[in-house]
């Protein structure tokens, strides 16, 4: 069978190299390589992106194989009908590794055609490591190596202003452009390369912050042999996700038109501020996850395209998402609206088997991030309890009821089913003292008190909190967790 650069021309990886991506791995590739291809295709740009290993170990000599070539397959539910996209994507023209040649990735930065430096180096990328320095070959951090490359762009261009770089780091953690930014500058300043230089970064370069947002799951090493079928060739990088995309940047608008794939049907927002965006993310989707998935567990589900199907388990998420999460957000009720819709078809994706016991890993910290301030902000507004977010939260603790067991912490659903609840030694010890009190009303007492857990805040001060979450646990004794869910949607 023919390799994929045998059958398919490649018609965008010799445009001009406008893009340098830090990471080569499946997310970029079926995201912003996607959107890249797209505004390519659509006659909106003319660029290409050379792919740069972050570490040592990656893709490189695959995708040079293929020259760049690789297929996407975007797959999910839309209005309640499986839906199978396919695609061919050649924006990439080709993938260097500077542990091998950093001269490659030095080239690169005296480059008259580079505009742009997307990144994905994972949530510790964007982080100082003391000890780099500007002889390294490369520096062991990603801000290290970004500072070496800018300094040698600024060498090769005698600091000329238009030669600064838009730089999109889609890493997960709050204000990635800026922090990016921040460390560049530290290492600037410790290896003394002049006030010039650093004048340069801050004028010349523009740091977004980013939001991005898609399930990628990557290779499909256990359907391989069906897409080659499918497809007629062999692919060897074959990328896999869901329909559902969003890029949020934070950034001046101008900077849009440097890489205008806003200006395809990709979902791809710029604006002054990108904070209610992740507001919306954490509360919407993370927060119908969390508040749901453990009492779908406890209720006998196991996978999340399951429970999704169960319509008393759906119309619960939906009563959190639109009656008590939507009403405390800013942005206007038609997009966060629009948004809750996506939602529910991303969650009914039939070609994602999210099992509900990883979704459940951390949920002490995921409650308290993603559910616990729609509760407050809701009590906030209307002066009464939410009443399904309240659920959820004596779900979550009904779900670390458990004991130790050969060092393992294992708690029992009612079908006798055990399972392993997985969080910190410390959280786990804490849940495992607390179930151990003489009284439900003790245990409650005992983990709604626990500041630490609550960002400083004792919930057994909140009227009514303590009582609610006490009769649930107890109602979840005697009552199916289905029927109790059941009469709370009816109310």
């Amino acid at each position: 069978m023919k390799m994929i650069q045998e059958a398919v021309k490649n018609t965008n990886g010799s445009r001009p190299e406008k893009v340098l991506q830090f990471g080569e791995g499946n997310f970029l590739r079926a995201f912003a390589d996607w959107m890249i291809d797209k505004a390519n295709n659509d006659g909106v740009y003319d660029g290409s992106v050379v792919l740069c290993q972050p570490i040592a170990q990656g893709l490189k000599d695959l995708i040079n194989q293929q020259d760049g070539i690789y297929t996407l397959a975007m797959r999910g539910s839309e209005h309640g009908q499986s839906v199978e996209k396919i695609e061919v994507l050649t924006s990439v023209s080709r993938c260097i590794n500077p542990y091998e040649d950093y001269d490659a990735l030095m080239e690169l930065a005296r480059s008259k055609t580079l505009e742009v430096v997307v990144s994905n180096t994972t949530e510790a990328g964007i982080a100082y490591h003391a000890g780099d320095a500007l002889t390294d070959r490369p520096p062991v951090s990603f801000p290290a190596k970004v500072t070496a490359f800018l300094y040698e762009r600024f060498r090769a261009f005698n600091g000329a202003a238009d030669r600064g770089l838009l730089f999109l780091p889609v890493e997960l953690i709050d204000n990635n452009g800026s922090e990016l930014k921040r460390i560049i500058l530290k290492y600037a300043r410790e290896w003394k390369l002049g006030e010039a230089f650093i004048l340069w970064i801050e004028q010349a370069n523009h740091f977004t912050s980013t939001l991005v947002d898609r399930i990628v799951t990557g290779y499909p090493r256990d359907e391989a042999a069906e897409f080659e079928k499918k497809l007629g060739y062999k692919d060897n990088l074959i990328d896999t996700c869901e329909l559902f995309n969003l890029w949020v940047i934070e950034g001046r608008k101008e900077w849009a038109d440097i890489l205008p794939i806003h200006k395809t049907d990709a979902n791809v927002i710029w604006t002054d501020d990108v904070r209610p965006y992740k507001k919306r993310k954490v509360r919407i989707l993370n927060g119908a996850h969390t508040s749901t998935v453990l009492a779908a567990y406890l209720a006998g589900y196991d996978i999340v395209m399951d429970f999704m199907k169960d319509d008393i388990i759906r119309n619960f998420m939906n009563h959190v998402i639109y009656h008590e999460v939507i009403p405390t957000l800013d942005l206007p009720r038609e997009d966060l609206e629009t948004f809750a819709a996506a939602v529910n078809d991303r969650f009914a994706n039939p070609y994602i088997k999210h099992k509900l016991l990883d979704i459940a890993l951390n949920s002490c910290s995921k409650f308290a991030a993603r559910c616990l301030p729609s509760l407050l902000d809701y009590f906030d507004l209307n002066k009464q309890l939410p009443k399904c977010l309240t659920f959820s939260l004596a779900a979550f603790l009904k779900f670390y009821q458990g004991s130790y067991q050969d060092g393992a912490y294992t708690g029992t659903r009612s079908d006798g089913t055990q399972y392993l609840v997985r969080d910190s030694e410390e959280v786990l010890r804490f849940f495992a003292d607390a179930w151990s009190k003489n009284s439900v009303s003790d245990t409650v007492r005992m983990i709604l008190s626990h500041q630490d857990f609550w960002s400083g805040r004792d919930l057994t001060l909140i009227p009514g909190l303590t009582e609610a979450v006490v009769t649930h646990l107890e109602n979840m004794e005697r009552q199916p967790v289905k029927e109790i869910m059941t009469q709370l949607i009816g109310e």
